[in-house]
This record gives C-alpha cells, sequence and structure tokens, in this order.
C-alpha cells in the first residue's frame, strides 16, 4: 500500500510530495466546464497532506467564477499538476498522470463526477 507519492510536472520544474496514509484514493474526473477540457483524472488529498517540494516559482494559477477552485499548472511546460477543490476546498485534487510510477489508464474505467451541476452555480 502507498504511503506516499512523488508527483512532477513533464519538465520536472515542479515536483509535488503526497501523504498517503490509507494508499492511493480511489481516481475520478469531474466534467465541468474547466476540467471537462482537461480530462486529467486525479485523486483527493487533505490540503496539509500536499507539500511542493520543488518549483513553487514555477507554479501558474489559475481560477475564474466564484474563485474557489485554484488550478496549478507549471509555467514552463504547461502541465496541470493540482487544484485546490471547489466542492471541497480543504482537498487538493492532484493530476494521476503527474504521480511516479502510475499509469492512468490502469485505473480505467475512471468515474466522472457531477461537475457540471455543482451548487455554486445555481
Amino acid at each position: 500500500m502507498t504511503r506516499s507519492a512523488r508527483a512532477t510536472c513533464h519538465c520536472g520544474a515542479v515536483e509535488l510530495r503526497l501523504a498517503l496514509p490509507e494508499g492511493l484514493p480511489r481516481p475520478q474526473r469531474c466534467d465541468c466546464s474547466f476540467c471537462r477540457r482537461r480530462a486529467a483524472p486525479n485523486i483527493s488529498v487533505p490540503l496539509e497532506a500536499l507539500e511542493v517540494v520543488k518549483g513553487r516559482d514555477r507554479l501558474t494559477l489559475y481560477t475564474w467564477k466564484t474563485g474557489t477552485a485554484k488550478h496549478y499548472f507549471c509555467s514552463a511546460c504547461g502541465i496541470y499538476t493540482h487544484h485546490q477543490r471547489r466542492s471541497n476546498p480543504n482537498e487538493y485534487g492532484v493530476n494521476l498522470g503527474c504521480i511516479d510510477g502510475l499509469n492512468p489508464a490502469d485505473f480505467e474505467p475512471i468515474p466522472w463526477t457531477d461537475g457540471v451541476n455543482h451548487p455554486s452555480d445555481r
């Protein structure tokens, strides 16, 4: 069972350390207007379970509408690494494809969550 993991962007400028005391959470995708365009499966971790080990200065922030969701990308290679969730601002979603040693294809089928009908949009 995985207790911790390393996640990196494509060029290696950004590195994250994830504490996973219960092992790897089940991956998911979101179908909100932003996430469905990106389609990257992610796992959920509490805010305190993610540490930016390297490249904090290389992270670019994208946010919109309510400003609750905060999506982070490497400014060098453009890879989405993680985001603070709109559905639960106490969690980060971490791009499954950035986690060392994992291939998202091995987790298919990965379920989709309903981000289109989010309560904040009503």
